[in-house]
């Protein structure tokens, strides 16, 4: 868990420069395996309802683009705060 962690920590500090492949993990940890691989897309399922995904893709150099970066983010933000409401 150290790992994701520290993933998390460096997401949240800087968001430029997340590569692709930590990212995924994090989503892989948060949300489970991705709906859609072996393309630069990953697409990982949410438990809430609406706009039930996350999607990622890589960027340039093996980056992962910013925006998605604050997404999932805001995503993990919101599945812990749906986890802290059942408790």
């Amino acid at each position: 868990m150290a790992k994701i962690d520290d993933v998390l920590a460096g997401m949240r500090k800087n968001p430029q420069g997340v590569r692709f492949s930590d990212l995924s993990k994090v989503c892989e940890h948060f949300f489970g395996e991705a709906r859609q691989l072996g393309t630069s897309h990953r697409v990982f399922r949410t438990p809430w309802p609406g706009d039930p995904r996350v999607n990622i893709q890589m960027g340039e150099g093996g980056k992962a683009k910013p925006y998605q970066v604050r997404q999932v983010l805001q995503a993990i933000t919101k599945l812990k705060g749906v986890h802290d409401d059942q408790s």
